[in-house]
């Protein structure tokens, strides 16, 4: 009868002692608070490139962004795009920092001449804040936009006399 009252193991495990570093406290730990990133049945990660992408995309959707990033980073961007097979690049000009459950957007983008630039970037602001939050389920806590060029209505006239045409690639082939 004796060994019936004797402690197993897992029943000392559980005793807390009082006063040691393992005390157990009586109140129990707050549950973690669930939104639609993060439920009952498991976490949803997104990428920093993801938020990106959706951004860069409600840019573009944006009447007075004539481009992302800046002259430098549209210059690239033309050259990759006349190589066959690649792909347009959304996020030029696009960087996120990103939490769990929150992203901050900072853009930079060169408008279009004749476009009042403090209305285009609250427009920006708002289709940002609207695509990224209704496609994540982030909460974008800011979009900071950087105007670092303006697109002149002679500028395309002056730069396409300087690219090659199909024709006379075609020509010099």
């Amino acid at each position: 009868m004796a060994a019936q009252n004797k402690p197993t193991p897992a029943d000392v495990a559980d005793t807390p002692v009082k006063g040691s570093a393992v005390e157990v406290s009586d109140t129990t730990a707050e549950p973690k608070k669930l939104d639609a990133l993060h439920t009952e049945h498991g976490d949803t990660t997104i990428a920093d490139q993801v938020v990106a992408k959706i951004a860069g995309l409600a840019a573009q959707e944006v009447e007075g962004v004539y481009a992302m990033g800046n002259a430098a980073r549209r210059t690239l961007n033309a050259i990759t795009e006349r190589i066959p097979g690649s792909q347009t690049n959304v996020t030029g000009g696009v960087s996120v920092e990103k939490g769990e459950r929150q992203a901050a957007i900072d853009m930079t983008i060169i408008t279009e001449y004749g476009y009042p630039i403090a209305e285009v970037t609250q427009n920006l602001r708002d289709a940002v804040i609207q695509a990224v939050e209704y496609g994540t389920g982030l909460e974008v806590i800011e979009v900071n936009v950087a105007v670092t060029d303006v697109k002149l209505p002679d500028e395309d006239d002056q730069n396409a006399d300087d690219a090659p045409t199909k024709e006379r690639t075609t020509t010099l082939q």
